[in-house]
């Protein structure tokens, strides 16, 4: 946030400005281009590149990849939601409502896991940019909406469906009901 003074204070946040304006656009594109370019990867080059690893490395590669395909369904979402509310498609309080089904705490072991030097570098690359991502919309969604954290004494999150939650979402941000 920054404030100018001029008699009184104004408070612009820089993240609601970026979001809800024409600034959005590479922000989306980013975050899209790497959904399509891990896509890609895991059904092509990761696939053959998988193969080639030890057992560990396997396992590893594909507890990491669902982690990684999670963790950009969610990115995915988030932009899909800000970008219906930039178009005006969405007000930003259907947006808050439906965001709150994103996820944007999807962690990595990295480097701190047995194995992870053998996981292909392009497929790392992949990883730790998306953790990149995340934390950059994590931050930003903190700033626009607040923090709101589930209560870790709430047990309603111990019966959902992430999956269905996250197709419920993409049908909201797309007009699909």
């Amino acid at each position: 946030m920054i404030e100018f003074g001029s008699g009184r204070a104004t408070t612009i946040k820089l993240a609601e400005h970026r979001v809800f304006s024409d600034s959005f656009k590479p922000l989306y594109n980013q975050g899209m281009g790497l959904v399509e370019e891990a896509a890609e990867y895991l059904d092509g080059e990761g696939r053959a590149e998988a193969k080639l690893l030890s057992q560990a490395g396997a396992t590893l590669y594909a507890a990491e990849s669902m982690r990684l395909t999670t963790r950009l369904m969610q990115l995915a979402s988030w932009l899909l939601l800000q970008r219906a509310a930039n178009a005006g498609e969405m007000t930003r309080e259907q947006v808050a409502a439906e965001k709150s089904k994103v996820r944007l705490d999807t962690h990595s072991p990295q480097d701190q896991a047995l194995g992870w030097a053998e996981l292909p570098a392009a497929f790392r690359d992949l990883v730790v940019r998306s953790l990149r991502l995340q934390d950059l919309v994590r931050r930003m969604d903190e700033e626009i909406y607040g923090s709101l954290a589930p209560d870790a004494d709430d047990a309603e999150g111990l019966n959902t469906n992430p999956v269905f939650d996250q197709i419920t979402l993409l049908k909201t941000a797309f007009g699909h009901r």
